[in-house]
């Protein structure tokens, strides 16, 4: 694993690289409040056997700079496009989870010439409709002071979303904070600008713009109880999400919208991610082909 940082759209970019020499690469785009860790349940389950993966902190969050403003679908879009342009890929093979879903959508339907093909995890045009009470648990760990990082982790593992636990988790939950000297700890992403992201979401015309991707997709659908007894994306919508796209397979893991990016979910998810790589493999350019 390496850490790096590059200039792009005038903020600095932070992501972490799995190198794999001779092995496809695979931008990963993670949820609205995570981090570029997210995605480490997946790599104990060996993706970055089979990728050369990039994971990089969305702009507010992780180690990437944190703007007071700026954070529209297009500038997020703009700060990946500046990425892919430092790391010389001109057709990007995407997955997202959740928001980093999103995102690629958009990527894919603003600037269909950069990407290849795109993989969502969990995210569709629209969610559960009581999505903004279901997250509550997720948001509400922002901005707040924990005495300490263990306090801060218990806290984590009694959250309902987490319905199990593993130590992939907890190096994602040690990259969402900052420790000071004297031991608090507070989430990197701040509650504004996660705000202003959920709001610039509602916003967005989601199933007309599902309506323009034709590349290549694949949908990683969880249904299991995330909470409120319910998944945050429900069937019907995921259902209708695949329709909306003009080639885009469906597949059901194991877990919810959190816990499907560890355990056997993220077995499932890496064993599909494979499997579809090599169907759309022919119509993906030779710069993402293969790392030297």
């Amino acid at each position: 694993m390496e850490n790096h940082k590059i200039r792009t759209n005038n903020i600095h970019l932070h992501y972490i690289e799995y190198p794999a020499k001779d092995k496809p690469k695979l931008v990963l785009m993670h949820g609205i409040t995570a981090n570029a860790h997210a995605f480490d349940g997946l790599v104990a389950k060996g993706l970055n056997k089979h990728f050369h993966l990039y994971s990089p902190d969305l702009r507010g969050r992780g180690q990437s700079d944190k703007p007071a403003f700026g954070y529209s679908m297009e500038e997020h879009a703009l700060d990946i496009l500046g990425l892919l342009d430092h790391l010389h890929i001109e057709k990007a093979f995407l997955c997202g989870h959740s928001f980093g879903g999103l995102l690629s959508v958009y990527i894919a339907s603003k600037y269909p010439e950069r990407v290849a093909g795109l993989v969502l995890l969990d995210a569709a045009h629209e969610l559960n409709p009581n999505a903004a009470t279901m997250l509550i648990p997720t948001f509400s760990r922002l901005g707040v002071l924990y005495p300490t990082f263990d306090v801060y982790i218990r806290m984590m593992k009694k959250s309902p979303q987490n319905t199990f636990w593993e130590e992939a988790m907890e190096s994602y939950y040690r990259a969402d904070v900052h420790i000071a000297p004297n031991g608090i700890t507070q989430t990197n992403s701040n509650i504004a600008n996660i705000t202003a992201m959920a709001v610039g979401l509602t916003s967005m015309p989601w199933e007309s713009i599902f309506e323009t991707i034709h590349q290549p997709a694949l949908l990683l659908h969880a249904l299991g109880i995330y909470t409120c007894n319910e998944p945050l994306l429900p069937l019907k919508q995921a259902k209708k999400a695949v329709k909306l796209m003009d080639d885009c397979e469906y597949q059901e893991v194991e877990g919810n919208h959190q816990t499907m990016l560890y355990g056997n979910g993220a077995q499932q998810i890496v064993d599909a991610l494979v499997k579809f790589y090599i169907r759309i493999k022919d119509r993906i350019p030779e710069t993402v082909l293969a790392s030297n």
